[in-house]
């Protein structure tokens, strides 16, 4: 028996292996990966594509009982979604990427493949997804489904100066580093935002974030409140503050410690928008995609059937 019910038969797995994930990280751990696959007579295959577009064709083009096997980061992922939603496919997740932080949501931790394959074991869960659409910005438009959750403002900037931060850093500490840098570059922009088509917030903002997960940043806990099997998002956002604010909000928000805070407003929802008065940054799933304006995002609940949860 496993915590959830019986032990289940786990189906053939799609391995789909991002050699950039982690700096390599998941690429230099595929050898071990392999052998602990190979160790439980687990069928799989390996798809080893160094873009998303291409991992996700292929996997397109599998007979429809093959689950997924991700491995990498949030990223990757999120990358791979579009052949998930909607078609039965199940996801597993092993966790090699920057900041992990869907998986670690989950108590999956890098590099404990054991752990990662005897959960294959378990009965799937299904879980709540996102489907994110520019209404305005670089790409008006499109949608993107997410899984752990998108920021804008100050922690999309984090990402952008990540770049910029020692090599030798991974991680919460490569955030970290880039949050204080981003912290002397702090602008304020006005913003709206309704949810559930009742007005949230109107006013100045340096960051705003919409989550199906509880964290982002290798570890920050932005929205300790949320649960992915709840038919909801939950968005959090800050009003006006300084700069030395803003530091002691995000020193809140690692522990999870903020929403209680003044200067925060959060609601649980199924769908959110928010409109911006000039364009700012945006990530979804930790990958950047360049400025918004305007921006709508609407719940799937149980979208995604995961294996190891």
């Amino acid at each position: 028996m496993t915590p959830d019910g019986p032990s289940v038969s786990v189906p053939h797995l799609a391995v789909v292996l991002n050699p950039n994930a982690g700096g390599g990280l998941a690429l230099r751990s595929w050898p071990r990966l392999q052998r602990e696959l190979t160790a439980r007579h687990l069928s799989h295959e390996l798809i080893r594509e160094d873009s998303g577009d291409a991992a996700l064709a292929r996997l397109r083009a599998l007979p429809p009982g093959t689950a997924v096997m991700a491995v990498g980061g949030d990223g990757t992922v999120g990358a791979l979604l579009p052949a998930l939603v909607g078609t039965g496919r199940a996801l597993a997740i092993v966790p090699l990427g920057t900041g992990n932080d869907f998986a670690g949501l989950l108590g999956l931790r890098p590099g404990a493949f054991a752990e990662a394959l005897d959960r294959l074991n378990y009965q799937p869960r299904a879980v709540d997804a996102l489907r994110v659409t520019v209404v305005q910005g670089d790409e008006a438009g499109q949608s993107f489904v997410l899984l752990n959750g998108l920021g804008m403002g100050f922690d999309s900037d984090v990402t952008a100066n990540m770049a910029r931060a020692p090599a030798r850093l991974r991680g919460f500490a490569r955030y970290a580093w880039s949050a204080v840098a981003t912290i002397r570059e702090l602008h304020l922009t006005g913003v709206t935002i309704t949810a559930d088509d009742q007005l949230l917030y109107a006013g100045p903002s340096g960051i705003v974030a919409v989550m199906n997960g509880t964290r982002y940043g290798g570890g920050f806990r932005i929205s300790p409140d949320s649960d992915v099997r709840d038919g909801q998002v939950n968005v959090v956002a800050g009003g006006d503050m300084n700069r030395r604010q803003l530091t002691d909000l995000m020193l809140r928000v690692l522990p999870g410690r903020h929403l209680n805070h003044p200067r925060v407003h959060t609601r649980a929802a199924r769908t959110v928008q928010v409109r911006w008065d000039a364009p700012v940054r945006v990530h979804l799933d930790g990958d950047l995609h360049g400025h918004v304006t305007e921006l709508h995002v609407e719940t799937l609940p149980g979208a995604v059937h995961l294996l190891n949860a």
